[in-house]
């Protein structure tokens, strides 16, 4: 494959090209209550080419490899005409020439087990909520990509590496009366199929508290100190925090360029935020992202103090910042946009019992179920949760929706547990869909927190 690609290159005429070409494999089960409603795989591949060209930098996606000649004809034109219509040339940060090739260390391979297997786990799954009588749908599958991928550049550097995920879940219902309540029950990785077995305990788990839930009391709307579970606290860290540390969002926005200024004091000192993709046997786990670079751990915040931001070789070129590696496609549609891996709130010292204590009175809030930002705004919802009072669980609630400000939230997180945790699955819709975007935390302790509620 790589002579291929080679070929393609030596007929662009451009100051930098580079080529990625892709496998990609899906395979999909389905089920909504018992009845199984999807069930295949898909094989699709494709090349994305960009080019370099009098400083307009521009990519092509194509199918077939007899398009190559009329994809690289239209990269370049494509190229000139952004050059002679932008204000600030294109430049790439320098980056090291790889020759490499890596296979993730997988404990069981998905691809050599039956689609057959796959099934019956899914169906076994999925029938445990199904035999509580309070449980009236569910829409439970298994999901599993594999991308081949193999990327090629002007510089020499020549990548071959394959990402596979898996992942099963989905949503349950209950019902009683006139009241519904739903949850989400999910597992996988990118290490392999084990991943995914053995979560009957998960199901019921799920399954009980969906139950639970008919019983649960809406929380009551106002302003009270909390704590987050390690999924919420990495849906803070992504969606509200995150997005501001990848560059491509903030260098066209002057306000928050200037408030997200690297040695910017943005949160209190407890507050520490790490991307690392580096780390090993997790969801968001990679070597190298879509444009040749090999993915480093940054440190975005450092005792509330913003340290790092994540980066292509343009916007690092554009930001006199180091590369990070973190330029990632969903898939051989696309080209790389920048991308958080793996994003978490840095765990301290104290133990969830000391953050208990610590809270006295307020609210204990649990997985993270939907939201939005606008701007340094975010809502987001929770699952479902508890209120706490003299540091003891003391009844559960339900529609819990959470609001605040990104700048405030991060001075009012007053105290960060040591229990990290990592989310099984993933995902982020910005621009394209990115299944491996990983994040987690500890708990932590938030005054003042905004909830909306009855």
């Amino acid at each position: 494959m790589f002579e291929k690609l080679r070929k393609i290159l030596n007929k662009t005429d451009a100051d930098y090209a580079d080529i990625r070409y892709e496998n990609k494999k899906d395979t999909f089960i389905t089920f909504k209550g018992k009845e199984l409603t999807r069930i295949g795989s898909n094989s699709t591949d494709g090349y994305v080419l960009r080019v370099l060209k009098n400083s307009g930098f521009s990519s092509v996606a194509f199918t077939k490899e007899s398009d190559a000649k009329n994809a690289i004809k239209s990269a370049i034109e494509n190229a000139k005409l952004l050059a002679k219509n932008t204000e600030k040339p294109i430049k790439l940060a320098k980056a090291d020439v790889i020759k490499d090739t890596f296979f993730p260390e997988l404990i069981e391979d998905p691809r050599k087990i039956s689609i057959n297997e796959k099934l019956e786990l899914t169906r076994k799954l999925n029938s445990i909520p199904l035999k509580h009588e309070k449980v009236i749908n569910t829409t439970v599958g298994y999901g599993e990509v594999i991308r081949e991928r193999y990327f090629l550049n002007s510089e020499g550097s020549e990548i071959r590496e394959d990402l596979i995920t898996t992942r099963l879940g989905g949503l349950i219902t209950s019902k009683e009366g006139n009241l519904l309540q739903n949850i989400w029950v999910s597992t996988g990785g990118s290490d392999g199929f084990q991943n995914v077995r053995n979560q009957e305990e998960n199901f019921e788990k799920q399954t009980s508290i969906v139950v639970d839930l008919l019983k649960a009391k809406p929380v009551k709307a106002g302003v009270y100190n909390c704590i987050v579970n390690p999924d919420l606290a990495g849906v803070f860290a992504h969606e509200a925090f995150g997005h501001f540390s990848e560059a491509d969002i903030v260098e066209s926005l002057p306000a928050m360029r200037e408030k997200m200024k690297i040695g910017s004091k943005l949160g209190n000192d407890v507050v520490s935020i790490i991307d690392d993709a580096t780390i090993p046997n997790q969801l968001g786990f990679y070597k190298y992202d879509d444009e040749g670079v090999a993915v480093r751990k940054v440190q975005l915040m450092k005792n509330g103090v913003l340290t790092g931001r994540l980066h292509s070789r343009r916007t690092a070129e554009e930001f006199d910042e180091p590369i990070s590696g973190h330029c990632v496609a969903e898939d051989y549609r696309f080209a790389p946009i920048i991308r958080m891996g793996t994003i978490y709130i840095e765990p301290q010292k104290d133990s969830f019992e000391n953050l208990l204590k610590k809270l006295g009175d307020g609210l204990y809030i649990i997985d993270a179920k939907g939201g939005q930002t606008a701007g340094e705004n975010f809502t987001f919802g929770a699952q479902y949760g508890y209120v706490i009072k003299d540091g003891k669980l003391a009844g559960m609630i339900r529609d819990i929706y959470i609001s605040g400000n990104l700048y405030q939230t991060m001075k009012d997180i007053i105290m960060v547990g040591n229990d990290l945790v990592l989310t099984k699955t993933g995902g982020c819709g910005k621009g394209q869909t990115n299944i491996r975007s990983c994040h987690g935390g500890p708990h932590i302790l938030i005054k003042n927190v905004v909830i909306g509620g009855a």
